[in-house]
């Protein structure tokens, strides 16, 4: 078979990667010049290692990443650093990297907190029902379980932070499965996230995969009297599509009513992440990952200082940094410009380190996407798109049907994997039976 698949992500990539093994003739088309998608990177001239437009590691429990990890033999270039992450109580950031360091932060107060706290971890963790708690909104859950002083302090943020005016509709279903499958162990890539996406796609070309970059892809129709599908009037016998939702519809738009629908009415958050060079550390701590709660005022959701987490040296002794957010996208930070965001951010910063000062700035970066995170609502499971959509030979798999799991690249994989399994079983389509 002859089979396009729309975008180079890490699905897109793994997908061509099983159906190349079976002898399939396969071409990627990706609108940007580079491979990579949501967890790609860049490189300064003076860097030996690229960071990430849109901040990423990896777990320990990322089984099907580290999987094909594995299986392409570059699990030597594998990093599992062990840096601190904070959290913010009354102006004074608390370790809160392990479950040890969780009960003792000051903001869950004392006795019943404690054991609420504990006890609602420990129930998530060894829950698998998760289709029960999807029916439920995770406000709601927590409130009733954790308590409101725990809830209000530990989990109201994070849904604030991620979901913004949708995070009382958020079901209980995503926050289980946060705290079910990560890990405190942050892993990355020795060289940077797009070094890895990079060498995956040498190792495709290779194996005969046609990699088509700078390919922005107008339409896909279906040639009713060959049975064939068009990319561009390019013939394939099957696509599968890994965009996002909505670019799924617009390239689509003969899709049945029904199943276009239900594209159109999957929300989503988009993400503006700004990176910087500095000449200076700032955190004095040696800290990396700052849980910013915004009701302190912050005007971001997280920040990062990557270089407590990979050692400066490797970026020619800059020192990255990250602050980021989720965001609707009529949001103002869609439409301001780096300096302007800057600007914005520079009181923030000096809360970190009251010497911060606009020259320490070396150089920055402003990543903007409409697409980053998935909203599931209550009974999130009956809105999902089917992966092999109503059209014979047309598949569709984005972030947005990882679900009950967010989003990250081993869930990508995971996706991308299943997607390239429907595609090669001839009992899935109803017309060979």
């Amino acid at each position: 078979m002859r089979i396009a698949i729309i975008g180079a992500g890490y699905s897109g990539m793994v997908a061509a990667y099983d159906l190349n093994k079976t002898g399939h003739a396969v071409t990627i088309f990706e609108s940007a010049e580079y491979v990579g998608g949501l967890a790609s990177g860049f490189k300064e001239p003076h860097w030996d290692w690229s960071v990430e437009k849109f901040y990423h590691h990896w777990f320990q429990s990322d089984s099907e990443m580290l999987g094909l990890i594995r299986e392409l033999g570059l699990e030597d270039k594998v990093r599992f650093p062990r840096p601190f992450t904070v959290m913010l109580y009354k102006n004074k950031w608390y370790p809160f990297d392990s479950i040890l360091n969780a009960l003792r932060f000051p903001g869950l107060g004392f006795g019943l907190n404690k054991i609420r706290f504990g006890f609602v971890g420990l129930f998530l963790r060894l829950t698998n029902n998760w289709r029960a708690l999807e029916k439920i909104t995770a406000d709601e859950w927590m409130l009733k379980w954790a308590g409101k002083t725990v809830y209000e302090q530990m989990w109201k943020p994070l849904l604030i932070g991620k979901f913004g005016p949708y995070y009382k509709d958020v079901n209980m279903a995503w926050m289980w499965a946060r705290i079910k499958a990560r890990t405190t162990r942050l892993g990355t890539f020795e060289g940077g996230f797009q070094k890895f996406a990079d060498l995956f796609a040498e190792k495709l070309r290779k194996l005969g995969v046609e990699i088509k970059l700078n390919a922005q892809i107008k339409s896909i129709k279906q040639d009713r009297s060959t049975g064939s599908l068009t990319v561009d009037g390019e013939s394939f016998d099957k696509v599968l599509v890994t965009t996002s939702p909505n670019l799924m519809a617009r390239l689509c738009p003969y899709l049945p009513e029904n199943y276009l629908k239900g594209l159109l009415e999957l929300k989503s958050m988009g993400a503006v992440v700004m990176t910087l060079a500095l000449k200076h550390s700032l955190s004095q701590d040696g800290y990396y990952w700052f849980n910013v709660p915004k009701d302190e005022g912050y005007p971001f959701l997280a920040l990062v200082e990557h270089t407590n987490f990979v050692p400066s040296e490797n970026f020619g002794g800059d020192h990255i940094m990250y602050a980021g957010d989720y965001l609707e996208l009529d949001h103002e930070y869609f439409s301001m410009s780096d300096n302007e965001l800057l600007e914005r951010f520079i009181p923030a910063f000096q809360k970190f380190n009251p010497e911060f000062s606009r020259d320490w700035v070396k150089k920055i970066w402003v990543h903007k996407t409409n697409y980053a995170q998935p909203v599931p609502l209550v009974n999130h499971s009956r809105n999902i798109p089917e992966i092999q959509t109503p059209i014979e030979g047309l598949y569709f798999a984005s972030m947005s049907q990882v679900y009950p799991w967010d989003r990250g690249t081993n869930f990508a994989v995971g996706i991308g994997r299943k997607a390239a399994r429907m595609m090669l079983n001839k009992s899935e389509h109803p017309k060979s039976r």
